[in-house]
């Protein structure tokens, strides 16, 4: 992957927006690195969490007429093993984007010509992005902090907000169980009939001997969700991490934010978040 960001030449000369994952709080400072990523170049900056709110709709819309076992599709590590050692269940993949996708082609649609980069915490998200016709780039954050190193871009205390699109909630998705916990599931599934299962070892286990009463499988590839992601540069504990994770959704609901709040689902009316297959 280090070629995709080898075609990249930093400061950054054009347009471009940089899509970060809420993950990002393990590793760099809110709101510092919005301005840390204006210095390399991106002229916009935005989050995820709106992309995961519109994927927690379509999730909510497909899980009311499931009958049978759904599983999620958001983590790209789940796709690739269910398609290739798991065959079987491949029909029971959920056919909705992932948020780093159903954002991307909301941003196609609100800055036209722009380049789209995504910033990962792990190398199956750099995949699908480099798989994808959508996403034009991405960096993971262990690159990502060299590149501050680089070019001596350091952490700012200036207040500084990230563009456009704001959902609070959804910030807790790169948590183990985050999707399930933000899609209003309430009176869609039973409490039991959902579980959350992360970490690719616990997830084969199911996966080899089922239980028929779960219809929502909630998996993650690696331990902890997407904060235990391989490109992440921080060795503090999972339980730490996660403790950054609900800190900075604290601080998010506390924020003024000017002239915006919540993303609006009008800035997504007509895009298609729904694959044919996989």
């Amino acid at each position: 992957m280090k070629k995709n960001l080898e075609k990249l030449k930093f400061p950054l000369k054009g347009k471009y927006v940089a899509m970060v994952a809420p993950s990002f709080v393990v590793d760099f400072s809110y709101p510092s690195i919005i301005l840390q990523l204006r210095e390399l170049g991106f002229d916009k900056v935005v989050e995820l969490t709106f992309g995961a709110k519109m994927v927690n709709r379509e999730y909510h819309k497909f899980l009311e007429n499931s009958k049978e076992l759904a599983i999620s599709s958001v983590c790209p590590g789940i796709v690739d093993i269910v398609k290739n050692r798991y065959p079987q269940f491949k029909e029971n993949l959920i056919p909705v984007d992932s948020p780093m996708i159903a954002m991307a082609k909301i941003c196609r649609k609100t800055y036209p010509g722009y380049k789209t980069v995504f910033l990962s915490p792990c190398n199956f998200k750099k995949s699908e992005a480099s798989d994808s016709k959508i996403v034009d780039y991405a960096i993971d954050y262990k690159e990502l902090k060299e590149l501050f190193a680089k070019y001596n871009i350091n952490p700012k205390k200036e207040k500084i907000y990230f563009d456009k699109f704001y959902n609070d909630y959804t910030k807790i998705y790169p948590l183990a169980g985050g999707l399930s916990k933000t899609a209003h599931l309430k009176g869609v599934l039973k409490k039991n009939e959902v579980k959350i299962i992360d970490g690719i070892g616990e997830v084969a286990k199911f996966l080899e001997k089922p239980d028929k009463s779960i219809k929502f499988l909630d998996v993650n590839f690696c331990v902890g969700g997407c904060i235990g992601g391989p490109c992440i540069n921080s060795k503090d504990s999972l339980k730490k991490r996660k403790k950054r994770v609900l800190s900075y959704l604290r601080l998010s609901n506390e924020e003024d934010i000017p002239n915006t709040r919540l993303g609006l689902v009008e800035r997504a009316k007509d895009i298609n978040f729904n694959i044919k297959k996989f």
